[in-house]
């Protein structure tokens, strides 16, 4: 019997990985090209990222359940605060939030053929390991967020591969806040970890991940007290993963 869902598993990785990259080779051109063109023409390449995502879904079997996306406003900026579990993250990120916005990515990823080369023209960039880089790379999502484009953090920092529901959360995307008086919106994505281990290529097999959005909380609210927002936060992206698990 394990056996035989080691082989189904096998198999079923084969085919993921073929519809994730083969899909994106094909679309490759609506995603780049748009995106190096600048502001007046990124919207095509996020337009196009998110057909890929659904037809990613679609041939593929995992679905995502997207949860919350009343909460938010079309056309209105934010920074999406969101745990990180699985590459499978990914395409639900990009089902879940509307129109355009900034991932920050490490610099790691853009070392994946094909990937690598949508991230470093969809994202802003950062070396963990180099002071200079993170500051710059939070410079350039605060210039993003004045022109009214939300961000996207993986507000711990790195995939959880620990046994804790989330890893402590870093400074930035709080700082960000306070200083572009940016609401954030709590998110988390629930499942992923069970069809694909973090840092892991293996995929069990088809399933369901959840997309939740929390509501939106608002940098006035908390008297400039970074520790009070981010623990508010954290509580609240806590709540949502026991609440749905």
């Amino acid at each position: 019997m394990r056996l035989l869902q080691n082989i189904f598993s096998s198999i079923f990785t084969l085919w993921v990985m073929i519809v994730f990259i083969g899909f994106m080779l094909l679309f490759l051109p609506l995603i780049i090209i748009p995106l190096l063109a600048g502001r007046k023409f990124s919207f095509i390449g996020y337009g196009t990222l998110y057909v890929w995502a659904w037809i990613f879904s679609f041939f593929t079997r995992i679905r995502y359940e997207l949860i919350g996306r009343d909460k938010i406003k079309r056309n209105y900026s934010y920074i999406f605060t969101c745990n990180h579990t699985s590459f499978l993250d990914a395409p639900g990120v990009r089902l879940m939030i509307p129109g355009e916005f900034r991932p920050m990515a490490k610099k790691e990823l853009t070392r994946i053929p094909i990937f690598g080369w949508i991230v470093s023209s969809a994202c802003i960039i950062v070396d963990r390991a180099n002071a200079e880089s993170r500051k710059r790379s939070l410079q350039q999502i605060i210039q993003i967020l004045k022109q009214k484009i939300s961000a996207l953090i993986f507000v711990e920092g790195t995939q959880n591969r620990t046994n804790e529901l989330l890893q402590p959360f870093k400074d930035g995307a709080f700082r960000m806040s306070f200083e572009t008086n940016t609401p954030i919106v709590p998110m988390v994505i629930i499942g992923a970890a069970d069809l694909m281990k973090p840092g892991e290529i293996k995929v069990k097999g088809p399933g369901t991940i959840k997309v939740i959005f929390g509501e939106p909380l608002y940098p006035n609210d908390f008297n400039e007290s970074m520790a009070a927002f981010k623990e508010k936060t954290f509580q609240v992206m806590l709540n949502l993963i026991q609440q749905h698990k």
